[in-house]
């Protein structure tokens, strides 16, 4: 194998400067990662990412002039190469669904471990949802009925459901409940590559970019019902 692997080029976002800093130094030592630029504000994350072409921004959700969700949805829209991680004080927090909405690929609080940032920064670079599957079924199930910001993308319609084959829809369900591609393949009795080609055809029907928003899309369109979601509480 020839040449040196890409870095992941990082872009921080938080109004902090001691948050920022610290994300920073966490990241620049690893040789896999670049930080390209910080900022200390929405827009400047959106001004930042369009001049520096970041793969991942670590987005603040909460920030002066634009917040962090409406910084998420210009970056997903005019810049759909970039991902974006959302950071959030606590765990459970409507803003976090409405940034995963907005188009954010996952979430950590801000209280993580460095393994933890570093591991999330490169799962949302690879566009895969940085999300414990549980942890994002419960935190949509407690937010996803509240009142959605009118900047936020319309719910599925049920009637574009029938695009979706059965074997698709209960792949979905599935996922919207919380479980993990290994644990769908059980449950159906197929392999975790059918499950992923699977999963690959429902976001591509559903225009959706990652599992976070398939998960949103399967509540909104009433396909599982929050008190469905977590049995056990």
């Amino acid at each position: 194998m020839t040449g040196t692997p890409e870095r992941i080029r990082v872009l921080i976002a938080d109004d902090q400067p001691l948050v920022r800093r610290g994300l920073a130094l966490i990241l620049a030592p690893d040789p896999a990662f670049e930080v390209v630029a910080e900022a200390d504000d929405g827009q400047q994350a959106v001004d930042l990412a369009h001049r520096h072409r970041p793969h991942v921004v670590v987005m603040d959700i909460r920030m002066p002039v634009l917040d962090g969700v409406q910084a998420t949805e210009r970056i997903a829209r005019e810049l759909p190469a970039c991902r974006v991680l959302a950071l959030s004080t606590f765990d459970m927090d409507e803003y976090v669904v409405a940034a995963l909405r907005a188009g954010a690929s996952g979430f950590l609080p801000k209280d993580v471990s460095p393994e933890e940032l570093s591991a999330a920064v490169r799962t949302v670079h690879t566009g895969e949802a940085a999300v414990a599957p549980r942890l994002l079924t419960r935190l949509i199930s407690t937010y996803v009925t509240a009142p959605r910001p009118r900047r936020s993308p319309s719910p599925v319609p049920v009637s574009d459901l029938g695009e979706l084959t059965p074997r698709e829809i209960e792949v979905w369900h599935l996922l919207a409940t919380g479980l993990d591609n290994a644990e769908i393949a059980s449950a159906m009795g197929i392999s975790v590559s059918t499950v992923k080609n699977h999963i690959t055809s429902i976001f591509a029907k559903l225009s959706v970019r990652d599992r976070a928003q398939a998960v949103i899309a399967a509540y909104e369109s009433g396909l599982v019902e929050a008190r469905s979601a977590n049995p056990a509480g």
